[in-house]
């Protein structure tokens, strides 16, 4: 007996999303319901505080694994691996090479050798095991791509996508060229299936020069670390763009430069929008600070404050020698810390004030989500950045981004075919 399409859509509502792709299998009709956007908003709606899978990358070479921490087993998807396993299944027989080179919104870009070293690209959504060549731009050979990345000239980290809806419709792979003079874009539309040039991008240059060429996606926007601001480029429009198509947004931080603050300047993201925080000492205490960006503009109403807090005494005496690492992605209260001296990962709540320490090599454990942490050579890694705080001369540089998985289950956009 078939069930009212009403109940089976309370029935099917109260699935991971894990079950629910294979539930797209079952029949036709199944697949249609599923696919509808009415499921898509119920679902989205009843599911709405369910936590989501999600990792923590490092960015820079890739000595170590991608996810230095990863969070499995949270509700919305109900997998029991960490988002970081899931490129590793996409290798073929024939390939003898492989980096993973940005992760976004689902999507990954990947870098392929074969037997005989020739390169590929692909953009991917592994959890469907979705996957898209990328054909090289047709003006550019493998050889001049060797050449280019052996002498510091080109770099392809880049990825950004556009959402609507909570769902991923476009997206666009990223490449910059850059000689003594001049920062070029190349950029692959998944609308288009095409390459387009963007010339002389200005405020630029000397940022990626300075060997600053990694950068964290967000909301179709590229943003990078320089010395004492944050350099933005939209690709789908919007805060990131100057509006000619040939210059960036400088976006300075917050707090002036001869402030005395504990940490080094970076930055991460929460809630969709870019976060900086800082620890600084007033009146003889340590007050944190939390900001968010909220507009693309070199003056000071581009952040506002969403925390300022006195740090707690027995945060304090339980290890001074922490520095921040990201921002929960999905909960702006919380604070990911590192602890040189318990060699551990503190998550710290400003709201409450209460935290706790995670170890690599202890018994598996839950943070505020529900979702279990899981540690792959994270210690390691914080040994090998070597991080100096700024009052010791610390100079800023990014080391980490997150890697979240979607809360629908979108398929990899194709290019548009007339």
């Amino acid at each position: 007996m078939d069930l009212p399409e009403v109940a089976l859509v309370n029935v099917l509502a109260r699935f991971p999303l894990k079950s629910i792709a294979r539930f797209r299998l079952m029949s036709r009709e199944w697949r249609s319901l599923i696919d509808s956007d009415f499921f898509r908003d119920y679902y989205i709606s009843f599911n709405s505080s369910s936590s989501v899978s999600w990792s923590i990358i490092q960015i820079k070479p890739h000595k170590w694994s991608l996810e230095i921490v990863g969070h499995r087993g949270c509700e919305r998807w109900g997998l029991d691996r960490s988002p970081g396993t899931f490129p590793s299944f996409f290798a073929e027989t024939t390939i003898t090479k492989m980096l993973v080179l940005s992760c976004t919104d689902g999507l990954v870009s990947i870098y392929t050798e074969d037997i005989d070293e020739t390169p590929s690209y692909y953009i991917g959504n592994p959890l469907l095991q979705e996957w898209s060549r990328i054909p090289l731009p047709s003006l550019v050979s493998s050889l001049d791509l060797d050449f280019l990345r052996k002498n510091n000239h080109f770099n392809d980290t880049g990825l950004v996508t556009k959402m609507e809806n909570g769902i991923v419709v476009s997206y666009k792979m990223v490449w910059f060229w850059i000689s003594s003079d001049k920062l070029d874009f190349m950029v692959y539309s998944s609308d288009s299936g095409t390459w387009e040039t963007i010339k002389n991008v200005r405020d630029l240059h000397s940022t990626i020069l300075a060997g600053k060429e990694r950068s964290i996606a967000l909301n179709g926007i590229l943003h990078w670390l320089s010395t004492n601001s944050i350099i933005a480029y939209g690709f789908y429009g919007g805060g990131g763009h100057d509006g000619d198509g040939c210059g960036a947004r400088t976006v300075r931080f917050p707090c002036k430069d001869d402030e005395v603050r504990r940490f080094k300047r970076s930055f991460t993201a929460s809630e969709g929008s870019i976060v900086y925080l800082n620890e600084f000492r007033e009146n003889g205490e340590r007050t944190l600070r939390v900001w968010r960006l909220v507009k693309y503009t070199d003056g000071p109403e581009a952040w506002q404050v969403s925390w300022e807090i006195i740090v707690p005494m027995s945060l304090i005496q339980f290890g001074t020698d922490y520095f921040p690492v990201v921002m929960h992605p999905l909960n702006s209260e919380i604070i990911y810390l590192w602890s040189r001296r318990k060699k551990g990962l503190i998550l710290f709540n400003v709201r409450t004030l209460a935290f706790s320490l995670h170890k690599e090599y202890e018994y598996e454990s839950k943070c505020v989500d529900g979702c279990i942490l899981s540690f792959n050579m994270c210690t390691d890694y914080m040994k090998s950045i070597d991080y100096v705080p700024w009052y010791q001369g610390g100079t800023n540089d990014l080391f980490f981004s997150q890697y979240v998985l979607p809360r629908w289950l979108h398929r990899l956009p194709r290019p548009h075919r007339a």
